[in-house]
């Protein structure tokens, strides 16, 4: 079974030493996580100023705050994260972690052309990849394969959805995809996510699944948005396709949500403009020596990334501890691994990689979510570690 070996080279933004960075490690000596900070070539330990990423992220000038804050040299960039794989980990040292932890954790559905119509073939499919390949070819014949100018909830989206309705072609996933309404999910419980160099869960149940390579955005419990970090919205294709209302059985899995390696904060060289022009690429490489490449490109998204924010929170979804909100992928693998047509799907012990130039890289192997390491670590953990550490106060 491959192992993953982690380092700033392979991990880290290319500009990652101007970038400010928001992280958590965990202490073992403290019995808990602290939020930490990059100064050069080491990580700082802030948590006497923000208890969590969270309680950060609710400052009106993030980065700024964190810039200005001081704390405890726990370690090097290097070691911490080359201790931070589970196998090879000495749990008597630091490791990372997810960059967030309160967070309530969201996703966006269906904000690309091409996933979508994977979706509408999924549904129609009913989970069984075999029969994919000849309705793909049907439901690109009756809606064309780029709806990437069609702005949702236009004019033009509505005309679009009428002929389909009359062609007994729509579909719940173009309802979201061209309706006015996004696809606004729960992706996972706070606290339950896990970081680059971590294990990821795949249900041993599923024989049809993908990897989901997105960014993920930092929003205060206001509806600014903060900063941004990569993500792995793990899908179970097969489960989703049998029926929407799995939609929870296929995405919130033990070790199912991954995001990292660190939050970038915005500041004067990093902004929500940056994130429209980034490009997320993908790599999967199996220990039998498949390897799968993909790329998705956030210029191509059918809806602006604050428009999501917007329909995620406001006067009717409030979030009080902020939210974390994962914008969806045009990523949709369909070629076959295995046997003709059957498709892509992930074999255990896949190493996937997630990358993106001013975000870093998310670094995981694929393991059944029962062998993964469990989620035992939650919100009311954390507050007894933050009292136990005299750190919560009246």
């Amino acid at each position: 079974m491959p192992n993953i070996r982690l380092d700033p080279a392979q991990v880290m933004p290319s500009d990652w030493r101007e970038a400010t960075l928001v992280g958590r490690a965990w202490r073992p000596e403290l019995g808990g996580p602290s939020v930490v900070a990059l100064r050069g070539e080491d990580v700082i330990d802030v948590t006497h100023h923000f208890l969590t990423v969270s309680a950060l992220c609710e400052e009106p000038d993030p980065a700024a705050a964190l810039a200005a804050a001081e704390g405890e040299r726990i370690g090097t960039l290097a070691e911490v994260l080359a201790n931070t794989p589970p196998d090879t980990r000495d749990r008597s040292r630091p490791w990372l972690l997810a960059p967030v932890d309160l967070q309530a954790i969201k996703a966006a559905g269906v904000t690309f052309a091409v996933s979508m119509l994977e979706r509408v073939i999924e549904e129609r499919a009913r989970g069984n990849p075999a029969a994919a390949a000849a309705i793909r070819e049907e439901v690109v014949r009756l809606v064309g394969d780029d709806l990437s100018r069609l702005r949702p909830g236009s004019p033009e989206a509505m005309r679009l959805k009428e002929v389909l309705v009359a062609q007994g072609a729509w579909s719940q996933y173009l309802e979201v995809g061209i309706g006015p309404d996004a696809e606004i999910f729960t992706k996972a419980p706070p606290m339950s996510a896990v970081g680059t160099g971590m294990d990821a869960g795949l249900h041993p149940s599923s024989s049809w699944n993908n990897p989901e390579p997105e960014v993920a955005l930092a929003v205060s419990s206001r509806g600014a948005i903060v900063g941004a970090m990569l993500g792995n919205d793990v899908n179970l294709r097969d489960v989703e396709g049998r029926s929407a209302l799995l939609l929870g059985k296929a995405k919130d899995n033990n070790a199912a949500c991954v995001l990292g390696p660190f939050l970038r904060l915005f500041d004067g060289g990093f902004t929500l403009d940056s994130i429209r022009q980034t490009t997320v690429t993908l790599v999967v490489e199996g220990d039998d020596g498949f390897r799968l490449e993909g790329s998705s490109s956030i210029a191509l998204i059918s809806r602006d990334p604050a428009d999501l924010v917007a329909q995620m929170i406001g006067p009717h979804h409030q979030y009080p501890d902020g939210a974390v909100l994962f914008l969806g992928t045009m990523f949709a693998p369909v070629a076959d691994r295995g046997a003709p047509g059957k498709g892509f799907t992930h074999a255990m012990n896949d190493i996937v990689t997630i990358a993106a130039p001013q975000l870093g890289a998310l670094v995981n192997r694929m393991r059944a979510t029962n062998d993964c390491e469990p989620w035992t670590f939650s919100a009311g953990q954390l507050m007894r570690s933050l009292a136990q550490r005299g750190l919560l106060r009246g």
